[in-house]
């Protein structure tokens, strides 16, 4: 399988070398290390050897850091993550609710005046370091740079990853290399940039119809790349990666060893355009003043899709939306009491791995029934599996990684007689991922601007949900990707092309967690009859068919206008899965979309 069970983490692991961690610290006399969860690519996600903050800390959820003194400990995660902290933790460290207390204040709270926090300069960013540095102005607490000191004390940490890259077909891609490269350089020209360096492995593998193994779950390879005015490319990444490319990367794609970026970059001449959101502290220091700040120029290229890459999403999605279908008709087959979340993960993995282009999941599976519904990145384990009970709800969000589009898609399921407080609440989150669903909205609105339609029905009740609304999702690539999102703090205005979940959720710690999410992709919104004619509009076109559970569903709390919607949209899961499903799961297919 993909996915496995083990623990990789246990708290009484974390005291010993929370200890270690200060003994280092005292030796090179420092009064605090920051470990965050991040590589020297600044990623989302990272592989097993720069999972530092995991390895010492016992917390395994994807963002958050440890800021270890000397004689506190604060691990300073947000709101999804605030359940499943204190399971992982040990009380020697301190959970901390971030961002609503910053970094900066916690350390003039814990130390003195004259404090000295070490820091790696590969694993921060300079919109970091400054926003820390401008907190503790007046504190004379101060910030220094460091070799990683988790690093010294890690006996056993991993090898850095080696996967092999191949080359992502053109039928999938939509576009070329060298088409990339010279659309992207005229970006630098107009800028008056001689070129920009690109950190992110999902920008660089995009720009270059690459796709890797260096991280679980994401087709991603590690490497940094300098982009050039005149479209050509210096790729800095391990030969022992890139056997058999040489005629895909052609004579404008020049390989060098990774370690010998510092020297290369030492000599460049400028202005070289960086993103200071993800670009590393210590290749900035090396620009000096010829670092110009700027946004990663792949980013939004590669956020707005090609026909290719929409095409190829859409069809992936009804492969995945079939087996999906095959799983829920298996599970409403079970008796409560009867399967475990494990059971549950499996036998989702084998349907899926029956399509011969899954390459893998697109991240663990998420199967938390009863109270692990409400643990928002859940991962079941041999300790924590659980058997689906009558009247528990069963969060079931998951994804495959296929060669044409990756997939994310979660289902609140009952099992036997739901609660009414359940229904209710399933109820709202139904009612707020329709009424986004149906969303049209001017063109130049950014995410901020039309997420609170996702949350409203839970507003109007008192109730909220302490993750974005929505991600972007990549083409083959990451699960979750910029710049675009629908949330409170996202500026990037939605463009056709776009994809981004729809997912709103709620969360009863100790009792149930409810979550709804569909892929959708921007397009150009047809006039109305007697609409503005000057006024060009968006609206979404749904990627994923999957009913929803109608025994959650309180009829009353649900509009007439979401009635209609989900009527439609289960005719088009009828209509467009039936045929791709067994026989018994078309049958259950067919109750399932029946109308409301």
């Amino acid at each position: 399988m993909f996915q496995s069970f083990e623990v990789t983490a246990r708290p009484e692991q974390g005291p010993p070398r929370l200890a270690a961690l200060r003994a280092e610290m005292a030796r090179v006399g420092l009064d605090g290390f920051l470990v965050p969860r991040a590589d020297a690519y600044q990623g989302e996600y990272v592989a097993p050897r720069d999972d530092r903050l995991a390895w010492l800390t016992g917390f395994t959820g994807s963002a958050g850091f440890c800021a270890a003194l000397r004689d506190v400990a604060g691990v300073f995660i947000d709101g999804r993550y605030r359940t499943q902290v204190k399971a992982q933790v040990a009380e020697e460290f301190t959970p901390v609710p971030w961002p609503e207390v910053s970094l900066a204040d916690w350390l003039k709270d814990h130390l003195p005046q004259g404090g000295v926090v070490g820091f790696d300069p590969w694993l921060h960013t300079p919109s970091q370091v400054t926003a820390i540095e401008d907190g503790l102005q007046g504190s004379g607490i101060s910030l220094q740079a460091v070799e990683n000191l988790v690093d010294r004390i890690w006996p056993d940490q991993p090898d850095a990853p080696m996967g092999k890259v191949q080359a992502h077909p053109i039928a999938y891609a939509g576009e070329s290399h060298q088409s990339k490269r010279q659309r992207l350089a005229q970006s630098l020209r107009a800028a008056g940039q001689k070129a920009a360096l690109i950190t992110l492995p999902d920008s660089h593998n995009w720009l270059l119809n690459l796709r890797g193994q260096d991280i679980p779950r994401n087709p991603v390879a590690h490497g940094f790349a300098v982009l050039h005015d005149d479209g050509r490319v210096d790729l800095f990444m391990p030969a022992e990666k890139l056997v058999g490319l040489e005629a895909h990367l052609g004579d404008q794609v020049v390989r060098h060893d990774p370690e010998t970026l510092p020297d290369y970059l030492g000599v460049f001449e400028g202005p070289v355009r960086v993103e200071q959101q993800s670009v590393p502290v210590a290749l900035v220091d090396l620009l000096d003043d010829r670092a110009v700040w700027g946004e990663d120029p792949c980013a939004l290229p590669k956020a707005c899709k090609n026909e290719a890459e929409i095409s190829g999403a859409a069809e992936a999605h009804l492969r995945d939306g079939a087996a999906v279908v095959e799983l829920l008709a298996w599970l409403d087959a079970q008796a409560p009491g009867s399967v475990t979340e494990t059971q549950v993960v499996q036998r989702l993995e084998e349907l899926r791995r029956r399509d011969p282009a899954l390459r893998d999941i697109s991240f663990e599976t998420i199967a938390g029934t009863g109270p692990n519904g409400a643990i928002m990145h859940y991962r079941v384990t041999e300790e924590t599996d659980s058997v689906l009970q009558d009247g528990h709800l069963l969060v079931l969000d998951s994804g495959g990684q296929y060669l044409d589009g990756t997939t994310d898609i979660t289902r609140t399921v009952a099992i036997g007689q739901p609660a009414a407080e359940a229904s209710a609440a399933f109820t709202r989150v139904l009612s707020g991922m329709i009424a986004m669903s149906r969303l049209r909205w001017p063109r130049g609105l950014a995410g901020r601007d039309i997420e609170m339609l996702g949350r409203l029905p839970l507003w109007m009740a008192g109730q909220d949900f302490d993750h974005g609304l929505g991600h972007g999702v990549g083409a083959y690539l990451s699960v979750h990707e910029g710049p675009q999102r629908l949330s409170r703090l996202s500026h990037v205005p939605l463009q056709p092309g776009m994809i981004l979940s729809n997912e709103p959720g709620y969360y009863r710690e100790g009792a149930f967690g409810i979550r709804l999410e569909n892929l959708l992709v921007v397009q150009e919104a047809a006039p109305l009859p007697g609409g503005d004619a000057h006024r060009k509009m968006l609206d979404w076109r749904t990627l994923t068919f999957v009913p929803i559970d109608r025994r959650l569903i309180d009829l009353a709390g649900l509009s007439a206008e979401a009635r209609d919607w989900l009527d439609a949209y289960h005719r088009d899961v009828a209509e467009k899965i039936g045929p791709r499903v067994s026989q018994a799961a078309k049958l259950w297919l067919d109750a399932a979309t029946a109308p409301l």
